[in-house]
């Protein structure tokens, strides 16, 4: 198992007005952009933007990190063997498979198994 990518997350009323600033900072354009329920979501660099509405973003888990890991299932077993809980998941999304865990320590991580087009896309 290995960890592929780590992205800081940023929460955001408006993709839109959230992505030029680190387009500049990160000096490229954003590399993934998608709709996931009521959220829109834009990777680029480091950094993972969440935006919608206050209510909309209610409604998900506030991690606050999202690591891409080659190995989901040896992630859980990983994190359980240390006393994470999985507070959702495992499930399929946009990307690939994620859960979230809360770990002993009370931090809060998203767990990401990209789909192998993706991480073949992403991690070069």
């Amino acid at each position: 198992m290995a960890i592929l990518k780590t992205y800081a997350r940023l929460w955001s009323e408006d993709l839109d007005e959230a992505l030029p600033p680190l387009v500049d900072l990160v000096g490229a354009d954003p590399h993934l952009r998608f709709e996931f329920g009521d959220v829109e979501v834009g990777a680029i660099g480091d950094f993972l933007v969440i935006a919608g509405t206050a209510d909309a973003a209610a409604r998900l888990p506030r991690a606050t990190t999202t690591v891409i890991v080659s190995d989901l299932d040896q992630v859980q077993t990983v994190l359980t063997s240390h006393g994470a809980e999985v507070t959702f998941g495992p499930a399929q999304g946009p990307t690939g498979s994620y859960l979230f865990a809360r770990h002993a320590d009370g931090s809060e991580v998203e767990y990401v198994q990209w789909k192998p087009e993706l991480e073949a896309q992403i991690i070069m």
